[in-house]
């Protein structure tokens, strides 16, 4: 990956995550942006987010989808890119993965 993508994945990141924690309220509920990974001619991004507690993963990400427009349409007055993607949402899993390991060695341990 080149650098130019690299330094664009991360500023969307940063972006999205500002819009995020300022539309998008659930209550009780930790929204985060863990990664964007456009495509190489930033048609589509991939944007993983980590939600927290994960029982309100569907809650979120549907309110998240709810705003797609107005994100696009934000990052297109802020940011100088000549287009913004088209964004698809995944719920980014790493963290259960990682508690779910930690409770594996922590019973292996003991």
């Amino acid at each position: 990956m080149s650098y130019r993508m690299k330094q664009i994945n991360e500023l969307l990141k940063s972006e999205l995550a500002n819009l995020i924690s300022r539309n998008v309220l659930v209550e009780n509920c930790l929204i985060t942006v863990t990664y964007v990974k456009c495509s190489p001619n930033l048609l589509e991004a991939t944007i993983g987010i980590s939600i927290l507690p994960e029982n309100m993963s569907g809650t979120a990400l549907k309110n998240i989808k709810k705003y797609n427009k107005e994100f696009y349409q934000s990052l297109k007055r802020k940011l100088s890119i000549k287009h913004i993607p088209k964004f698809n949402w995944k719920i980014d899993s790493q963290e259960r993965y990682a508690a779910e390991i930690d409770k594996i060695i922590k019973e292996i341990n003991s």
